[in-house]
């Protein structure tokens, strides 16, 4: 993240408002960025963009490298003469305009990619799919053989596949390919045209002077093509189980801690190959974003494992991670590395120290600042420029619904420490926002939900919690021309904005 006063908006990419469904990579998305532009902001912060699968999570996907088949622009295949519009109007999209409902778009948009798909002429023609399959060669290919095998399984999980699937087998990966030729093909042509998109929308955003922040898990999801191309990475025993799984203790928030189930990576071997496969992961996220968030810091310094079959992550330890080798290698390879680092949580020195050492800004929450406690580190005026600064994150509930749950005590220590005592109950988020966008750190990023000051409705994630997630999206009216200019007026007075 470069130094320097800035703002900008989280927003995921399936938030935008449009038609077929979800957020994708359309002209919704362009309009946002240019309105991103005009209310003075300079960063669009998305959540993880890969393909994802049970649960729909963002942050259990099936590869760390492949784009998101649901972000494709359908009416951009119309475009291309691929799609008709009223086939598309023919499908079921889901029933209500601000909620994804990924089965529907899931049956739908399956059927509509494989029908344009259908439609191609031969891509041996093509000289920039030539290009984009030569180039991302590295993690396309195994990616590509693991959605076909994975469609011919139907969808499930690796570890469930056949033996000679599971461990790679040579002759058994050969006939996948010979047999299963069209649907390799097809997978790729998926990630050809999320490609195409990407870089449309990427050159947009370089024209308004907007960058993009993504958001990179520090772990990828047991079910990806990671995990099955690469098990001699990760903590897996002869048969390609995990001996442990990733997750935090328990804690006020989580009496049974978090048991995420991701497999840990067997860091040892990954200091052997000059941590390769972390370099060309994030060497291919630097291709797609310009800054990134680097979800979970503290466990590079040390994590926690928990013993595979356990109920819950009670009896997990923690355990040494790579620490500052990791960034001494990364960095030696790919130079300065423009990332922030999720240090939320409980904290230990080592871990502040190691941030510090790498050179990587932190998080601060404001919402954190009023947790029950007199004093707090979130506490605005304990902040330090080299910052980044949130009213809450996609995991936190908006500031409106946040408000209404506060204790009394809470309530009246807010009120106090931000001079709010007038503030209307449904105006209360600009007080919160004012005082991120006010305080010293560098770069400050709001939620859309809250600049939109939404309740319940627009929350995009419950931690530890199975449904409703991941599924909010804007209103297509929503960026009035009024908040606009609200917005970028507060930009300017605070300095985050020449105009």
């Amino acid at each position: 993240m470069s130094r320097g006063r800035r703002a900008g908006v989280l927003l995921p990419v399936f938030s935008l408002p449009g038609d077929w469904g979800i957020g994708c990579l359309s002209r919704d998305a362009e309009r946002f960025v240019a309105q991103l532009a005009e209310a003075g902001q300079s960063i669009w912060q998305m959540l993880p963009i890969g393909p994802t699968g049970y649960g729909d999570s963002p942050y259990q996907s099936f590869s760390t490298f492949a784009g998101n088949p649901n972000f494709i622009d359908l009416d951009d295949l119309v475009d291309q003469g691929l799609l008709a519009k009223g086939e598309l109007l023919e499908l079921h999209w889901g029933d209500d305009p601000t909620r994804v409902d990924y089965g529907a778009v899931s049956t739908a948009r399956d059927r509509a990619l494989r029908l344009a798909h259908s439609r191609l002429g031969r891509l041996d023609d093509e000289p920039d799919y030539q290009r984009f399959v030569v180039d991302q060669a590295d993690w396309l290919e195994g990616y590509a053989l693991f959605m076909t095998i994975k469609s011919g399984q139907e969808l499930r999980e690796w570890t469930q596949w056949p033996d000679e699937l599971r461990h790679r087998e040579p002759q058994a990966l050969g006939r996948v390919r010979d047999l299963d030729a069209a649907e390799f093909e097809y997978q790729r042509w998926l990630q050809w045209q999320f490609h195409r998109q990407w870089q449309r929308l990427r050159a947009f955003m370089r024209d308004a002077g907007v960058q993009v922040l993504g958001d990179l898990p520090i772990y990828v999801a047991m079910d990806s093509a990671d995990a099955w191309a690469n098990p001699e990475l990760f903590d897996l025993d002869d048969d390609l189980r995990p001996r442990e799984l990733a997750g935090v203790p328990p804690d006020g928030f989580s009496p049974g801690g978090q048991l995420w189930g991701n497999p840990l990576y067997d860091w040892p071997a990954h200091k052997a190959t000059g941590f390769a496969w972390w370099i060309r992961r994030l060497s291919r996220q630097f291709e797609l974003f310009d800054t990134l968030r680097l979800d979970h810091f503290r466990g590079l310094e040390s994590y926690y494992a928990v013993p595979y079959g356990d109920p819950d992550a009670r009896d997990g330890l923690w355990r040494p991670g790579p620490g500052l080798d990791f960034f001494d290698r990364i960095s030696a390879a790919l130079g300065r590395l423009p990332m922030v680092a999720e240090d939320l949580g409980f904290l230990t020195d080592a871990v502040r120290v190691l941030r510090e050492t790498a050179n990587l800004p932190g998080m601060q929450v404001i919402q954190f600042a009023f947790d029950g406690r007199e004093h707090s580190d979130y506490w605005p005026h304990n902040f330090v420029r080299d910052t980044v600064v949130y009213t809450g994150t996609h995991d936190n509930p908006p500031l409106q619904q946040w408000w209404v749950t506060l204790s009394a005590a809470d309530r009246e220590r807010a009120r106090t420490y931000l001079n709010s005592w007038w503030t209307p109950p449904d105006q209360v988020h600009w007080d919160f926002i004012i005082a991120a966008l006010t305080s010293i750190a560098d770069t400050c990023i709001v939620p859309m939900p809250d600049y939109l000051g939404l309740g319940a409705e627009g929350r995009i994630n419950t931690p530890s919690t199975n449904s409703g997630n991941w599924s909010w999206r804007m209103h297509a009216d929503a960026f009035t021309p009024a908040l606009v200019k609200r917005m970028a007026r507060l930009a300017y007075l605070t300095q985050r904005s020449d105009s």
